[in-house]
């Protein structure tokens, strides 16, 4: 079949011949529409991400939007190595129906990114007293940037979105977010965190971003603290370390907890995934993309303007 072919690590994806996937006894055969080459996907082709399984040559690609040979579309993942999404012809565990009036190349491209904030946001939602304030730390990525509209949809009292990119910014400000730029540092980021009751931070970028942002939390003084503080890291493109202040964690009541795959259940994550569609498909979640054919995965690999580049077939 025609895919994406990884041949080893380090190297990007060109258009080859792949063996044909075999599904599972009760799977469906699938045909992709559309896949996203979403930050994970990057990590995990290069051999980087933790789930890696050093499988080599690899198609990649963690999820997708397909069709069933009865015609249907649906949201498809559980991309085993060395059988990703990138490929004419798809064998995956899971499938989600996709509303009628959906763009199959807006899901592909807004899951992924879209759930990495949602998960924790759903979580500290149903908690007694509700998100509060809201702090995205890399805001201007697709991902950090769906995590600011999953926020504000989630009625969060403030949203507070941190990044590096003015356009970025500008854009988020026009979905209600209050937006600061990281360039400002530490003292600017405190002024608008403000002093709630509640505050999850979710933290995309790490290294010295979250070191910032460590020191916009930090506090002076030995009377008891009023804030109930949740950081929650996601993404580590700014590095894979950060120092943690000891005076922080003895003057704050705060709690460093991580998002990712395996940290949360599939059955979890499964239940959620079909109101981040519902939600793109009807325009809650923007999820913006840039359509390139299979032929030209080079070019989508290489892409680094806004929105997510997505892989369909050539036609």
């Amino acid at each position: 079949m025609h895919a994406a072919v990884i041949p080893a690590p380090g190297t990007g994806p060109a258009a080859g011949d792949f063996p044909e996937p075999s599904p599972a006894p009760g799977l469906e055969p699938l045909t992709l529409v559309a896949a996203g080459i979403h930050q994970v996907v990057r990590s995990l082709a290069a051999g980087t991400h933790y789930g890696s399984e050093g499988v080599y040559p690899l198609v990649p690609g963690i999820d997708a939007v397909a069709r069933t040979e009865e015609g249907r579309l649906v949201y498809t993942a559980g991309a085993r190595a060395p059988w990703g999404t990138f490929a004419e012809r798809l064998a995956m565990p899971m499938t989600i129906d996709l509303p009628p009036d959906a763009d199959p190349l807006a899901i592909a491209a807004g899951v992924n990114p879209g759930m990495s904030g949602w998960m924790p946001l759903v979580a500290h939602r149903d908690r007694p007293g509700g998100l509060g304030t809201v702090v995205v730390v890399g805001a201007t990525g697709m991902s950090g940037g769906m995590a600011v509209q999953s926020a504000i949809t989630m009625g969060a009292d403030r949203v507070v979105a941190a990044g590096r990119n003015p356009e970025a910014l500008a854009r988020l400000a026009g979905f209600g977010a209050v937006t600061v730029p990281l360039s400002d540092g530490a003292d600017a980021l405190a002024r608008e965190i403000g002093d709630p009751e509640r505050l999850l931070v979710l933290d995309y970028v790490w290294g010295a971003a979250a070191e910032s942002a460590f020191a916009a939390l930090g506090r002076h003084g030995m009377d008891d603290d009023r804030t109930d503080i949740s950081y929650v890291q996601i993404g580590a493109l700014a590095g894979q370390g950060a120092t943690v202040p000891a005076d922080l964690l003895r003057s704050r009541r705060i709690r460093i907890s991580g998002s990712g795959a395996g940290g949360t259940s599939f059955e979890t994550v499964r239940g959620q995934i079909p109101h981040i569609i519902a939600s793109i498909a009807d325009g809650t979640l923007d999820a913006p993309y840039v359509g390139f054919p299979l032929s030209r995965v080079d070019r989508a690999w290489a892409y680094s303007g806004p929105g997510r580049a997505v892989v369909t077939p050539d036609a």
